[in-house]
């Protein structure tokens, strides 16, 4: 039958419209990693085999087999040519490592052992190949003037800039603490303003306590976040009460929904407290949850 110039020209926008529907209506594929403080008893080779097989993308190193400054783990020492291949391997990546320094103290000798600490763990980052390292701010202690402790912060972070600068690592100041609000965390990103500093939104840490909408959380620190902790849960007698993604209180829906909007391309690793909160379930289970649970925001 001869094709018309008419049908042709209806038949070829009925094609293009249908494609436009389709990429319209696709739905986004989340970068998902998790976090070691999830598995706290589990050496490196179970992480990893459990990261492949439930299709992670990447890993958080938050301490290993319960010690949380990773270079006395001789897989972060004498045996990191080892570990960077079991990754390689692997197909993984490492997409954070999880350092325990602290921003906020004034004392000379707590500060430097504190910077000591994250100028390590820029090293150890930059051997891995791993992008982005994170640091507490931490606390607004009652004995320190508030704005003269938010500004320590601010000028800490943007040392540890410079330094990781030189490495090409980011540092990553996560809401974390007492200093959770985010006006304060933005003040803190606005004075520390170095291109090798972002924001770890741990939305839950921030939200169980300020109550802040995430819309409004994301809208001001948006310039800043390139890296997201999920986690869900409600608060019982003040405390946290983690739950899997989807069955808590927290506002992830929303938060994610500004994140998506937004552009963001980074990772939604799960960070699963069990080092901290023994009782919760097992990481067999709530790993293997995770992948499918945060599909609902998608």
């Amino acid at each position: 039958m001869q094709t018309t110039r008419r049908s042709f020209i209806k038949r070829s926008l009925g094609l293009a419209l249908a494609s436009s529907f389709d990429v319209s209506t696709k739905k986004t594929k989340p970068r998902l990693a998790f976090s070691t403080l999830g598995c706290p008893t589990w050496p490196l080779s179970k992480i990893v085999q459990t990261a492949v097989a439930a299709k992670y993308e990447a890993i958080e190193i938050r301490g290993l087999e319960k010690e949380m400054y990773l270079p006395k783990r001789p897989e972060f020492s004498t045996d990191l040519a080892q570990t960077r291949q079991l990754f390689t391997d692997n197909k993984l990546k490492i997409c954070n490592l999880g350092a325990s320094s602290n921003l906020h103290f004034m004392d000379t000798a707590k500060r430097q052992k504190n910077m000591d600490e994250a100028r390590r763990f820029i090293d150890l980052a930059h051997e891995l190949s791993c992008p982005y390292v994170r640091v507490f701010p931490n606390d607004l202690p009652k004995d320190q003037d508030r704005e003269q402790t938010i500004n320590l912060i601010s000028e800490n972070l943007s040392e540890l800039g410079r330094y990781a600068k030189e490495a090409k690592v980011t540092v990553l100041l996560e809401s974390h603490g007492q200093v959770i609000w985010k006006d304060v965390l933005l003040q803190i990103m606005q004075q520390a303003n170095h291109p090798n500093v972002g924001l770890i939104w741990d939305i839950f840490n921030m939200w169980s306590i300020t109550k802040e909408s995430p819309t409004e959380v994301y809208k001001t620190l948006k310039k800043y976040i390139v890296h997201t902790h999920i986690k869900d849960g409600s608060m019982v007698n003040g405390k946290p009460a983690y739950t899997f993604v989807g069955k808590g209180e927290a506002p992830l829906k929303e938060a994610i929904d500004a994140l998506k909007s937004g552009g963001y391309k980074g990772y939604y690793s799960f960070e699963w407290e069990k080092m901290w909160h023994p009782e919760i379930p097992e990481p067999e289970l709530a790993f293997a949850d995770y992948p499918q649970a945060i599909q609902q925001y998608f």
